[in-house]
């Protein structure tokens, strides 16, 4: 079981920014998929965006453009920095981590299976 614990939610104005951190198991990296999810109230988790064990990327569509995740192997980290915030982006943020089956990462939650507790994070004026 991988070990992962979020930092770095908070409340912010639309327009703003947000820095999430994920602080991992160390070693994993290449071995594992890392994903950021969100799940905002009433409705359903959904993948934000993935990095595959090799580096490769993928964003929601609601993300690209403005979010950008990252890994940082030798502090055993994953990054989110989010960018031009809005209310809908208003939810509990979620770090994962799931075997890597290929050099491809996924925005499937079944595809994962080692969850953080979550961080909040709150869009509003």
């Amino acid at each position: 079981q991988v070990q992962l614990e979020e930092s770095g939610g908070g409340s912010v104005q639309p327009g703003g920014s947000l820095r999430l951190s994920c602080e991992t198991s160390p070693g994993i990296y290449s071995s594992y998929q890392l994903a950021w999810f969100r799940q905002a109230p009433g409705k359903e988790r959904e993948g934000v965006a993935a990095v595959a064990r090799y580096g490769r990327t993928i964003y929601s569509d609601s993300a690209k453009g403005r979010f950008t995740i990252s890994r940082d192997n030798s502090k055993a980290a994953l990054h989110l920095q989010m960018n031009s915030l809005t209310p809908a982006d208003t939810a509990m943020y979620y770090c994962a981590a799931g075997r890597a089956t290929s050099n491809l990462a996924t925005l499937s939650e079944y595809d994962y299976t080692s969850w953080g507790q979550g961080t909040q994070v709150t869009v509003s004026s």
